[in-house]
């Protein structure tokens, strides 16, 4: 048996030896035309995919970025996929792979980026003729609390590890005192949405929290039951509203093509009332300067981690 395996072996090592160098090797010099139906033929036509982390009502605004998505791919004449996520660092982390071409995010998170895919702006929100909003600290309004000094040892709420209106805000009024949260609250908690901080406070769960105060007009429409409860102790800012960014390595006619939806998207009357339902007035051109102070204090506190 042993014999009859070895003599298969090497009748098989003879065959292949004597196999023509044309069946053994590609010539590269000769390359074969691509097959049509090949997704690299038609790779401008994949789908663009957005990345978004929804922190203000999901249930509601998701809807408004779907209408979003639809009206990109109408004029992008190519199919257009959300991907939703909860956290910003996610949303940081799939631009950083490579695992999306354009993110709406927020002040925080663009400033913390440290990714290995490089990005740039597209659009920054503007809302009520500004580009700027500020951070607010809310207290429920039966509370004895009146200032951020009042709220040493009491619990709070954060909203997410990268917002700087709903956490590193806050850890930069403690650096001064080289005080941690940990050391500054009895307990705190992260959010992950500025809708649930909202509720924290005026159901006291917690006794305080920070947020984007145009979220916190916008949560004054839609949930007055709940804001009527609250108490607003402090305002941070002005700071610079969240923008649209791009994998920096989309061609330059696919960047012109999204600059161009973006800042003509108010001007669709189907589109006003989507923007509205995001506090969106209009996309307009980025100011990369304002974002300069904000983007050191993410270095100093190590960025993207």
């Amino acid at each position: 048996m042993r014999i009859y395996v070895l003599m298969l072996l090497l009748a098989l090592l003879l065959g292949a030896g004597c196999a023509s160098n044309t069946d053994r090797f590609i010539d590269f010099s000769k390359p074969r035309p691509l097959d049509k139906n090949s997704s690299y033929h038609v790779s401008d036509q994949r789908p663009i995919r957005i990345a978004l982390a929804t922190v203000i009502s999901p249930n509601e605004t998701i809807a408004h970025y779907r209408k979003i998505a639809d009206y990109i791919s109408k004029h992008m004449g190519r199919p257009a996929v959300l991907i939703q996520r909860k956290t910003y660092e996610e949303v940081n982390m799939l631009m950083s792979n490579g695992d999306a071409d354009l993110a709406f995010m927020s002040t925080g998170a663009f400033c913390a980026y440290r990714g290995l895919t490089e990005i740039e702006l597209l659009s920054m929100v503007e809302h009520e003729q500004t580009t700027l909003y500020k951070a607010q600290i809310i207290v429920h309004k039966d509370s004895d609390l009146y200032s951020f000094q009042d709220l040493k040892g009491h619990t709070f709420a954060f909203t997410d590890p990268l917002s700087y209106s709903g956490h590193m805000a806050i850890i930069e009024l403690l650096k001064p005192q080289n005080i941690r949260p940990e050391q500054y609250f009895s307990r705190y908690i992260y959010t992950y949405s500025h809708d649930k901080s909202i509720w924290a406070v005026a159901t006291k769960a917690v006794e305080a929290a920070s947020l984007d105060s145009m979220i916190f007009d916008y949560a004054q429409v839609r949930t007055p039951e709940l804001t009527a409860n609250l108490r607003t102790i402090s305002y941070i800012g002005p700071l610079p509203t969240g923008p649209v960014v791009i994998n920096k390595n989309l061609s330059a006619q696919q960047k012109e093509n999204l600059r161009n939806i973006f800042h003509t998207m108010h001007e669709d009357p189907e589109m006003k009332p989507v923007l509205k339902g995001l506090l969106i007035d209009r996309f307009v051109l980025p100011n990369p300067e304002l974002y300069r102070p904000l983007q050191k204090i993410y270095d100093q506190a190590g960025g993207l981690t």
